[in-house]
């Protein structure tokens, strides 16, 4: 579990680049403080959340949050 936080981490913050952690929350309709927590990995976001952050990147939930690694019951 502790790989997949460092994964979300380091997914996110590539798939932000240059752009402020303002603009992209705004985007989000959550605050910076949040956006960050998520970056962090102080805080996981609702279902709901994630798969904003995953269309706002053009990626999946799995490939941000769980470094697109299938869950073992399904492999």
């Amino acid at each position: 579990m502790m790989e997949a936080t460092c994964q979300g981490r380091e997914v996110l913050i590539k798939l932000r680049g240059n752009r402020s952690r303002s603009v992209v929350a705004f985007d989000l309709k959550i605050t910076p403080q949040m956006l960050g927590a998520i970056e962090r990995g102080d805080r996981t976001p609702s279902l709901f959340l994630a798969k904003r952050i995953a269309d706002y990147y053009d990626a999946t939930v799995d490939q941000i949050f769980f470094g697109n690694i299938g869950h073992k019951l399904c492999l």
